[in-house]
């Protein structure tokens, strides 16, 4: 991949700017000032207990939407968590495991178990939020902020319609419009049942795009340098979604 005479702080040097051009400078720009605004309003919103503006969304929510929605939005919420998404990460691992595609396999674990470790057990544990009162839900618990289930649906979803619908083109469409649809169901259902306030999940969404851009551009440095090295080799190029990055 790359010429024996080069050093490794060389070679890292070089995939850095490498990832760095393939995220592009719009999405640098949004990394940096979701990650400041994150840092600066996190501990002022951890340290006030019931929010204003966010209790005030909450109630409003619970006024517009219909009883009969609102009981399914509390299963879109149990259907969402920790251990259904955990199966459907496997079930998708395990289609990309049979098809050996190997490189969008340590993409997406790399994403999905990133995203895990960087709210679960970095920022939640900072900022330790309380999460609304009044939940509907005996069984949520734990920390609010940012929100886990809006980051983690942001890059799960979507970081396995990339790397599957660049195999599987004509299955691009309904793939992001499912994906969008069950993703917003997601995010309407944690303010239903309580479990998160508005700015959680504000900061959730964020955060969850920028850790994918990042994971995509990641993937699009790894595609280039396979396409160039079989290339020289004589092998006929792979699909993937280098481009997109």
């Amino acid at each position: 991949m790359f010429a024996p005479s080069r050093s490794p702080a060389a070679m890292a040097l070089s995939l850095i700017r490498q990832w760095l051009r393939a995220m592009g400078w719009p999405r640098l720009l949004f990394a940096a000032l979701a990650s400041s605004a994150i840092a600066g309003f996190g501990p002022g919103l951890a340290a006030v207990r019931q929010p204003p503006f966010d209790e005030a969304v909450l109630t409003w929510i619970h006024g517009v939407i219909p009883p009969a929605f609102g009981r399914v939005l509390l299963l879109v919420y149990q259907a969402s968590g920790v251990h259904v998404t955990a199966v459907l990460v496997l079930a998708v691992l395990l289609v990309m495991l049979l098809r050996r595609l190997w490189a969008e396999l340590i993409c997406l674990m790399i994403g999905t178990g990133g995203i895990l470790l960087i709210v679960d057990r970095w920022l939640k544990p900072l900022f330790d939020r309380r999460r609304p009162s009044d939940r509907l839900l005996e069984d949520i618990s734990g920390r609010s902020f940012p929100s886990g289930h809006a980051a983690g649906s942001v890059v799960f979803y979507f970081l396995t319609c990339c790397l599957l619908s660049a195999h599987y083109p004509r299955l691009r469409r309904p793939l992001f419009l499912l994906s969008a649809c069950w993703v917003s169901l997601v995010w309407l259902s944690t303010l239903y049942c309580r479990a998160h306030w508005l700015s959680d999940l504000a900061a959730g969404a964020a955060l969850g795009f920028v850790w994918l851009s990042a994971c995509l551009a990641g993937f699009a440095v790894w595609e280039s340098h396979a396409v160039r090295r079989g290339a020289r080799l004589g092998e006929p190029a792979a699909d993937g979604v280098a481009e997109q990055g």
